[in-house]
This record gives structure tokens, sequence and C-alpha cells, in this order.
């Protein structure tokens, strides 16, 4: 009797563990958010969702050593004189490969292969009169796909125009807009024929719309920044939502110049989109207003500029917005489409968005309202200008939690000491005599010491989301710059064409190619540029622009072909008299101008200790840095046992199979990490640098990872070649 009393008490306790047990895991659940499958890369970021982040597991932290390339594939239009790049994220649908080559060609390959299926060349099928907009040509970062029923459609930008090529066959779709195609010049509401419009990210799919963001010119008079949406079918304009707003929209109050909505451009969202298909919201990052130094001809908080954008993605009604910086003067432009995630929060699961920032702030937002999750506080920044007319703003709002991901300030000892005495002593000398330390110190006629840079920390490439960890993988850059205010110097009295020509240098190119021409950040030098251009060929550089240089359409011809007398050193035409045309715009009138370049030594390198690019994995529910690593190298210091990072472009991938794929870096290298300790577990030479995000698939039960080898940025060579990974047969 007593031992069955005894059985029937351990019944009772195991039963008693079991739902202990029981309630744990459901306990669990809440803590570690359940994710969908994500197999698939049909949308470039791998999902809608931007989150960078693949189910497949086939390859792991085992076995990931053992990667070796499964096919490669050639563009063969590498244009190396003009330092062309790769900058495109592939998609993958079905059987099929979707990319673009290094002068946008849209191709089809088979994805297990490599071969083509078919390559669309926008350049065979332009018009006279459009030739000169397509072969200006913009980086692309992506192209979009639509399929319903039969019809299946690639979307993606040359140029200012957007077109819609069949995905089976790489024709156009003659239906849509004007022949195939739709000018992002058109639908803005103010004429900008003659401006700079084009789109360097792809648009994103809602239902049968296409919504698209652009990138314009960064001076005054610009294009406004406005999203618009797309009939996938016909073309038709369905909406449109004005980041510079207009009298009687809500925003309209924060530019105090009620006439500004008809000139001052930019506010645009470049950096793509993120979508949540349940609730129909499109999230929307947008860029500064221009000019993007100056802001006394936009004085006020300047919204959308700088925003995360909530917009209902079938109409484009306002839901809500989060200006991360007010009056921007630092070109603190949001640099990539947010992450949707989910993630635990105070005990509850929230799905929210993460956007990164070039001060290395993450701004972690509930989706549904745009509350933040952790706090952030409106902190007292100003400091006098002394520019006339600006007018900073007071506050700017600093996120206490997740933790930067990068430095944020630059003082004396943090000057790099690798260099030899020297030239340590030349960059510390030149720092004294800047204005710096402070992350929203103004830009200044004295110079400006800008960190994190222009270009970092986060940038285009984004981050990706583990939804198992909650943890963001973002890389960043940490390369200081100086900017310097300029006045924006009128004409003399009398001028001859070489005079004009330097001064209309100054006013349009020093600000990217340096007051002395010898190039700055990823623009080029032109001290050897009559080698390379004849006076026509400068001309429709000028004119039409070039990937991330812009257009310049208002200059008359006589001030195209002053620059050209002083560029090409035309002595023939040196001493000819020049009269300056009719002042046409307030652009003209500009008070300021400016020059912007990288901080570095006389040997190249960043003025301040490495590194100066980083991998950095933060833990979204925590808010803390779960590890940092560098993420590059430079030969001639690893030889030395030291690892410092280089500039990257181009973002990570994260992976069930507990890897990072990343790309990025200067030294042409691709790399797998371990996602849960940063250790480095395998890397490889690329044919160029891929500075672009890779993708991952699967075709009958194998995996492979890919990226474009386009080079072409940091002076490095360029490239033009897809490269495929994948483990070898057993």
């Amino acid at each position: 009797m007593r031992h069955k009393v005894f059985q029937k008490q351990i019944f009772v306790n195991q039963f008693k563990l079991v739902l202990i047990i029981v309630a744990f895991g459901l306990m669990l659940l809440r803590f570690v958010p359940v994710s969908k499958n994500y197999n698939d890369w049909r949308v470039a970021g791998g999902s809608k969702e931007n989150i960078h982040y693949s189910s497949l597991k086939q390859v792991d932290t085992s076995n990931v050593a053992s990667l070796k390339i499964a096919w490669v594939y050639r563009t063969g239009d590498a244009d190396t004189l003009h330092h062309s790049q790769i900058q495109c994220n592939p998609i993958i649908i079905d059987d099929v490969l979707y990319a673009t080559s290094p002068l946008l060609k849209l191709f089809a390959l088979d994805n297990s292969s490599g071969k083509p299926l078919w390559v669309f060349d926008p350049f065979k099928i332009a018009s006279k009169e459009d030739r000169p907009f397509v072969i200006s040509l913009n980086n692309n970062r992506g192209v979009t796909y639509w399929k319903k029923g039969k019809d299946s459609r690639i979307f993606y930008t040359v140029g200012s125009f957007l077109f819609a090529v069949d995905a089976l066959s790489g024709e156009l779709v003659n239906s849509f807009g004007k022949e195939g195609k739709i000018d992002l010049r058109d639908g803005l509401g103010r004429s900008v024929s003659d401006t700079y419009v084009v789109s360097t990210s792809p648009g994103i799919i809602f239902k049968d719309i296409l919504i698209i963001g652009t990138r314009v010119s960064e001076s005054y008079g610009s294009a406004p920044g406005h999203i618009r949406a797309y009939d996938v079918r016909s073309g038709e304009q369905k909406w449109i939502f004005h980041t510079i707003p207009q009298p009687g929209q809500f925003g309209f109050e924060t530019w105090e110049d009620s006439t500004a909505y008809r000139s001052v451009g930019g506010a645009n969202a470049w950096a793509g989109f993120g979508l949540d298909e349940k609730r129909g919201i499109v999230f929307a990052p947008t860029g500064s207003a221009a000019f993007d130094f100056y802001g006394g001809k936009r004085k006020g908080a300047n919204l959308f500029a700088n925003c995360i954008l909530a917009l209902d993605a079938a109409t484009g009604r306002y839901i809500w917005h989060y200006q991360t910086i007010h009056h921007d003067v630092w070109d603190r432009d949001l640099p990539a489409a947010p992450s949707l995630v989910t993630v635990n929060h105070n005990n509850k699961t929230i799905d929210a968005i993460a956007q990164v920032t070039k001060t290395g702030f993450i701004f972690l937002l509930n989706r549904e309202n745009g509350i933040p999750l952790f706090p952030i506080e409106e902190k007292s920044v100003s400091l006098p200008s002394g520019l006339i007319g600006e007018k900073l703003w007071a506050t700017q709002p600093i996120p206490l939690l997740p933790k930067p991901f990068t430095r944020q300030s630059f003082q004396v000892s943090d000057l790099n000491t690798l260099l030899p005495d020297s030239s340590y002593q030349n960059v510390k000398n030149r720092f004294l005599s800047y204005k710096s330390g402070y992350l929203f110190t103004p830009p200044s006629q004295e110079g400006t010491i800008f960190f994190p840079g222009l270009e970092g920390g986060a940038n285009w490439g984004g981050a990706a989301f583990d939804p198992g960890s909650s943890i963001l993988f973002i890389n960043a850059n940490e390369v200081p710059w100086i900017i310097t205010i300029k006045d924006s110097n009128g004409p003399a009295k009398t001028e001859t064409y070489l005079s004009a020509g330097k001064r209309l240098y100054s006013q349009h190119c020093a600000s990217c190619h340096g007051s002395d021409k010898n190039g700055a950040g990823n623009s080029p030098a032109l001290t050897l540029i009559e080698t390379r251009y004849t006076s026509q060929s400068l001309t429709d550089l000028i004119v039409n622009g070039r990937r991330m240089m812009p257009s310049f359409q208002y200059l008359t011809s006589d001030e195209n072909e002053a620059l050209a007398t002083y560029l090409l050193n035309l002595t023939s035409n040196q001493d000819r008299i020049f009269v300056d045309p009719p002042k046409k715009t307030d652009a003209e009138f500009f008070p300021y101008s400016h020059e912007q370049k990288k901080f570095l030594s006389s040997e190249g390198y960043p003025a301040i200790l490495p590194p100066w690019g980083t991998l950095n994995a933060v833990n979204l529910s925590s808010g803390k840095i779960e590890w940092r690593i560098p993420l590059g190298e430079y030969p001639e210091f690893k030889i030395k046992g030291i690892i410092t990072g280089t500039e990257n472009y181009g973002g990570p991938v994260v992976t069930a199979g507990g890897l990072i794929f990343i790309g990025a870096t200067k030294d042409g290298k691709f790399r797998a990490f371990n996602k849960r300790s940063g250790k480095l577990l395998w890397e490889t030479d690329l044919p160029a640098p891929g500075f672009a995000t890779p993708s991952t698939y699967e075709v009958k039960g194998k995996q492979y990872i890919v990226i474009a080898c386009g080079g072409g940025k940091l002076g490095t060579r360029s490239g033009d070649t897809y490269v495929a990974f994948a483990l070898p047969h057993k």
C-alpha cells in the first residue's frame, strides 16, 4: 500500500515538473520572437522587412571554411576610366537571378550556373533626346520584382528613367508609362526638367503599386524629394507624399519661409524602404534639405527632412514621423532603409523599426505609432554658427539606448599615433586649426571636423537582424572629414574665361573635387583631366552628370565653356572676356559654397586612431553592444599585428547557420563571421572589392551566397563580376 502511495506521489511530482517546463517554455516564447521562414531572396535586402536575414543553414559555422566558387558571371562593361561600380544586391526569383551591370544593363542568370538568360541594354533602346539622360547613369543597389498571373516585371532606374522590363523575355513592357518607361522628373509638382533626379535604391511593391524614392542634387535649387507610388501595370502615378510640405499640409509650419516649398529641394527618400505588408505601412527614411551645410534659406525644423516616415502604403496618407535631426546642417541623411524587427521589451513582444544613422545612433521605434522603445532626450546643442543668416536648432534628439555603434567625438588624444612623427605633428597642427570635438559643432569658415564623417557610421548598406537573438549587425565607418564654408563670390566686374572658370569651379565643383583639384572622398582628382576629356565630352559630363555626380543643367553654355577653359587648360580661350549671364534663380545668389574632404595624413591614412571600419553586434532587447570588431585590413599594418579596419560600403547578411557574410571592405575580401562572437571563420579574395550587399538562396537543396564585385570606390580597381559560392559536392 505504501508502495502505491509512493508511486502516486512520484507521478504527481513528474506531472508538476512537466507543467513547470511547459510554463517556462511558454514564458521563453515571449522573449524570443518567432520569425517566419526567410528561405528566399525575392526582394533587395532579403525581404520587405529589410532585415538581411536568411533561414538557410546548410552553410554553417562548422563547414563555412569549405566554401568554394560555384560560378562566376562577367558583365563585360566595367568602365575603369570613370571608376565604375556595382552596388547591386541581386534578387532571386525561382530559378533566376536578376541584377545590374556597371553600366546598368539589366540581366537574368540561371541561378545554379550563372549562365545568362537575357540582357537588357537601356542605351540601345534610348531615343536620341533621352540618350544623354540614360548615359548619365546612376549607382544601382537593386531591382524590384512584381508578378500577377503570367505577367511578371522587373522595375529599375537608369538615369532619370524608371523602366519596366518583362521578367521572362528581357523586353520592355511598352504598355507601362511611355513606351516602357517613366521620367522621374515628371509629376513632382514643380518644373525640374533641368534638374538632377535619379534613383539609386530599388522601389518596393505593395499589392499592385510600386513605391519609389529619388536621389536629387544637394545644392540649393535642387528638386524636392517627394515620395511617389505608381500603378505597376500602367505607370500611372497613384499618390505623392510631399516631403517638403505645401500650404495647408501638416509640417508646413516648420519652415519659417512660407515660400520655401517652391525652391528648397532634398528631403528625399534615397535609401529605400521597409514595408509592413500586414499593416499596410511603408517606412521611408529621408535625407537632409538642400543646401546641405547652410540653412539660412530654409530656417526652421524642416519637416520632413531627416525623418523616419510611416505612410499608408495604399494611399500615401501620413501616419507618423520621427525626426532624427532638426534643421540639419551636417549632411546627416538617414543612410539606409529601416529594419523591421520584432523584439522583447519590458517583457512584451513589440513590432518595431530599427533605424541606423550616420552618427552611430540607432532609433528603435514602435512600428505602429513611432513611440521610442528606449528613452530619447532632446538635449541642448546650440552653438553659434558664425554664418550670416543661419539659425541653428537649439536641441537634438539623443537616444540613451541602444548604445552608439561608433565613436562620436574626436579629441587630440584620438590622433593617429601610428603615423611617423613628422606626419603626426602635421596632422596635429591641422587638427588644432579646425573646430572640433562635438557631434553637433556647426560648419564654419575656419573648417569644422565632422565625426563620424560624411560617410559613416552607417551607410547605404544598412543592417542585418537575427530574429532569434534580437541582435542587429551593422558595419560602420569612422573616418573624420573637414567641411569648410566659403563665401560664394559673385563675378568680378571684368572677368576672363579663365577667371570665370576658376570662380565657377569653386562654386560648383570644389566641394567634392577639392580646391586643389586633387579629389576628396570618393570624388576623383581632376589634375590630369585634360588627358581624358575634350571640351565637348567634359560639357556633356557637366550637363548630364554620372553616377554620384549630379548634373548641372542650369549652367549656361558660356559657363560650361569657362569651366572647360579652366579645367582643360585651354590656353587659346583664357583671355577672352566673359560676360556673366542674367540671373535666373535664387540659387545663383546663394551666399556660401563649401569644400569637403577627408581628414587624412600625407600618407593617406585617417587622422584618427583606428578602427577606421567596424562590424558591430547590438542587442535590441537590452540596448547593449554585444561585440565589436575591426572590419578590413591594411597589409602594412596587419604584418605588424595591427588590424585597423577599412572604410566599407555594402551591408551584411545574417543566417540561421550562425553566420554573418560581408564584403564591403577596401581590401577586396569576402568574409564570414560567427554571429555570436564575431570570430572570423572564412575569408577569400574577390576579383574586385565587393562594395555591395550579398544575397543567399537555395537551389535543389544547395545553398549559394553571391556578391557583386564592382570595386571603383576608394581608389580601387573597377570590376564587372558576380561571384557565387557554395559547399563542394560530397
